[in-house]
């Protein structure tokens, strides 16, 4: 008596189905886990280190001044505003330096002021553009911060007269107040800025300075100190 073996049936279509399905679901997955892998790692890669070797940086931010808007007038002003400034690193350590700020605010002024007819308000606005190139030193920094000297020469053209009301002529004005003319003198600062490092290339400045101008008789020294933002660009 023969005893044949039973055929094996061929998987029916619903079974292929099925097994194509697991197949396509678990390469999904693997393709999903790769994909989340590498964006692991992206996300816990470290920033770029600051290594302040850019050949370009540009700083932008407000501004305050301390000064005289006359030459025999005994209390200061205070003026606030804006800076721009460029630099060239010609090297790591040294580099070339542009500078412009607007300031503008009340000053005091003479008694006298208060005589004429019309009346000159009591706190006259005046405004100064300022001008200035020189050289920047980088001196120290680490990846937190960085901190630099500057020594900047230029000129002020100062404006002294906006508060002058109709009908009132600028040679009185400017006697009974007390204010320069308008006119444009010698300016310079020296001071310096530190850096406080937000990534490679992105920076939070305050910079103090002392202050030379010369709009009157002699050279004069005032403060002024400025905050913004630094942007380093352009790789070496």
């Amino acid at each position: 008596m023969l005893i044949s073996r039973p055929r094996r049936r061929p998987a029916g279509p619903s079974l292929v189905s099925a097994r194509n399905v697991v197949i396509a679901g678990l390469a999904a997955l693997c393709g999903f886990a790769a994909a989340a892998t590498a964006r692991a790692q992206d996300t816990f890669r470290p920033p770029p280190p600051v290594t302040y070797t850019e050949k370009y940086e540009v700083f932008g931010g407000l501004n305050f001044l301390n000064g005289q808007a006359g030459q025999n007038i005994p209390k200061r002003y205070n003026m606030g505003g804006g800076e721009v400034m460029g630099t060239y690193w010609i090297t790591p350590k040294w580099g070339a330096a542009a500078d412009l700020r607007w300031d503008g605010g009340t000053t005091p002024a003479l008694p006298a002021a208060q005589s004429t007819n019309p009346k000159i308000q009591t706190l006259p606005f005046v405004s100064q553009m300022i001008y200035m190139g020189g050289a920047q030193y980088h001196w120290v920094g680490n990846q937190r911060a960085g901190i630099n000297l500057h020594a900047l020469a230029g000129a002020s053209s100062g404006n002294f007269d906006h508060s002058n009301p109709a009908g009132l002529s600028s040679q009185t004005f400017f006697n009974t107040t007390g204010l320069y003319t308008n006119r444009t003198a010698f300016n310079g600062v020296v001071g310096g800025s530190i850096d406080f490092n937000r990534s490679a290339r992105w920076a939070i400045r305050v910079s103090p300075d002392l202050v030379f101008e010369h709009f009157g008789t002699e050279l004069r020294e005032f403060f002024s100190i400025s905050g913004g933002v630094v942007y380093r660009f352009g790789d070496r």
